[in-house]
């Protein structure tokens, strides 16, 4: 594998540039001295920010983007060996590098290196990593999933040995990287068109925790199931959290105000460090902050500024986001695309102002529709009523076999309230419709349902 001297500024070409992690290190590459180009489909505010900073963009990718002048080519998981830019550079002989392996090599320039891992909640507790090393002044650079207000975006380039990155086990790419700490929030079946069952899963999460140093920490749920599995014989230090007394740190006494936010009594074993109060919704995010909790004392935080920033938080983009009012009706999107999600932002809803609960849904990829089926109606059936439309391919060819029907004729069987409507515009038209005063609309998917809440508040 190609190694890059951070000291030595290269001409570096990104095939997919504008994808939410691809932009950020190109970013920090480009802030290093490094000359930055790069390619993507179409046009977006992330490839705009780029061009703004000198670095160009090409929105066509084609085997001439790739020039003589290029000295290393940094690609996605989700290029191929066809694709014409990847068949150039292998054709020219240049030194390729997988986005993954870049986020490897840069963190290793790091003496704090955080890698967020799990199967839900890497970008919202990243956030809150991250929220919590600003209010402590630890300076840090910064690689999130999502677009974070604190920070203006997706990526924030520090000067301090400190860096936080979320970690995903798709196609296994957080087994190249280099944490010295490291965060599983939890672990479940999903990305069931690369693993194999749950078991090919814990395995890569237990690869995950190998990588830790002997003088680094593992910070994992003890809620997660066969634990024993990922943390036994590791050399590092290990910490456990839960919502419940059975882990290092915990919580007890949670409430709600009226809009579903926590507070909660925060306890490192028998020791009551204080009660701290989210501005964001949900029990989950009780176990999220409560991670962030145990990293804040590795890492040497006090409890008062920890404190402080999860007051502070008001989370990040399409993360039970509040987008506005229409028709007198409130419109939240959530990114929420697994049934674990799903339930999770809807048990959330429940403690959040409304009259009747609407979920407007677009299923994330054929491959975990077909995997979930059943799941997928059980937890939208949590919902009043559920509006669905088209499976978001991503990156996957229709298969024929599997469509946003499938799960409406579940839950439609099971009595509760659901709608199939294949058109965003017809959705819109429907929504204008049926809701009424003080009913609440969430649109979920992590594909671009957000577009029909931001639709209706534009009309």
């Amino acid at each position: 594998m190609y190694t890059i001297d951070f000291k030595k500024p290269i001409k570096v070409h990104f095939i997919g540039i504008g994808g939410i992690s691809m932009s950020g290190f190109a970013e920090l590459l480009n802030s290093s001295g490094f000359t930055i180009t790069g390619s993507d489909r179409t046009a977006s505010q992330i490839t705009s920010h780029l061009e703004s900073l000198g670095i160009k963009v090409f929105y066509e990718q084609v085997a001439s983007n790739i020039t003589d002048d290029i000295d290393l080519v940094v690609y996605t998981a989700a290029i191929h060996p066809d694709n014409p830019e990847y068949a150039a550079a292998e054709k020219a002989g240049l030194p390729m590098l997988e986005r993954a392996e870049l986020v490897g090599q840069v963190m290793k320039n790091y003496q704090t290196a955080v890698a967020v891992a799990g199967t839900h909640g890497k970008t919202t507790t990243t956030s809150i990593a991250s929220h919590i090393f600003l209010k402590a002044g630890l300076d840090p650079t910064i690689s999130v999933g999502g677009i974070l207000p604190a920070i203006g975006g997706n990526i924030r380039i520090g000067k301090s040995p400190n860096f936080i990155t979320e970690a995903c086990e798709y196609t296994n790419s957080f087994l190249k990287f280099a944490p010295t700490i490291g965060i599983i929030l939890n672990i479940e079946e999903d990305h069931m068109d690369f693993f194999h069952d749950i078991e090919d899963i814990r395995n890569s999460f237990r690869q995950f925790a190998e990588l830790i140093p002997a003088d680094g920490a593992l910070i994992i749920n003890s809620s997660i199931e066969e634990k024993e599995k990922i943390t036994s014989g590791l050399s590092c230090k290990i910490l456990t959290y839960s919502i419940d007394g059975d882990a290092d740190y915990h919580a007890k006494n949670i409430t709600f105000d009226d809009f579903g936010h926590p507070s909660f009594d925060v306890y490192r074993k028998n020791d009551l460090l204080g009660r701290c109060s989210l501005s964001v919704p949900g029990v989950h995010n009780i176990g999220n902050s409560l991670s962030c909790i145990a990293l804040a004392e590795v890492t040497g935080t006090d409890f008062d500024t920890v404190k402080a920033a999860l007051e502070e938080f008001k989370g990040t983009e399409r993360r039970f986001e509040y987008k506005g009012k229409c028709n007198g009706f409130t419109i939240i999107d959530d990114y929420a695309h697994h049934p674990t999600e799903i339930r999770a932002t809807i048990e959330a809803a429940k403690n959040y102002p409304h009259r009747e609960l609407w979920v407007a849904f677009q299923p994330h990829t054929y491959s975990r529709t077909k995997a979930f089926l059943q799941d997928f109606a059980d937890a939208l059936s949590l919902a009043d009523h559920v509006i669905l439309t088209d499976i978001y391919a991503a990156r996957e060819p229709d298969p024929g076999d599997i469509s946003s029907k499938d799960i409406a004729d579940l839950i439609s069987k099971a009595g509760k309230k659901v709608t199939y409507i294949r058109t965003f515009e017809e959705i819109e038209k429907f929504i204008l419709k049926n809701l009424v005063d003080e009913d609440l609309l969430i649109t979920m998917g992590a594909g671009n349902i957000v577009e029909i809440g931001e639709h209706l508040l534009e009309a």
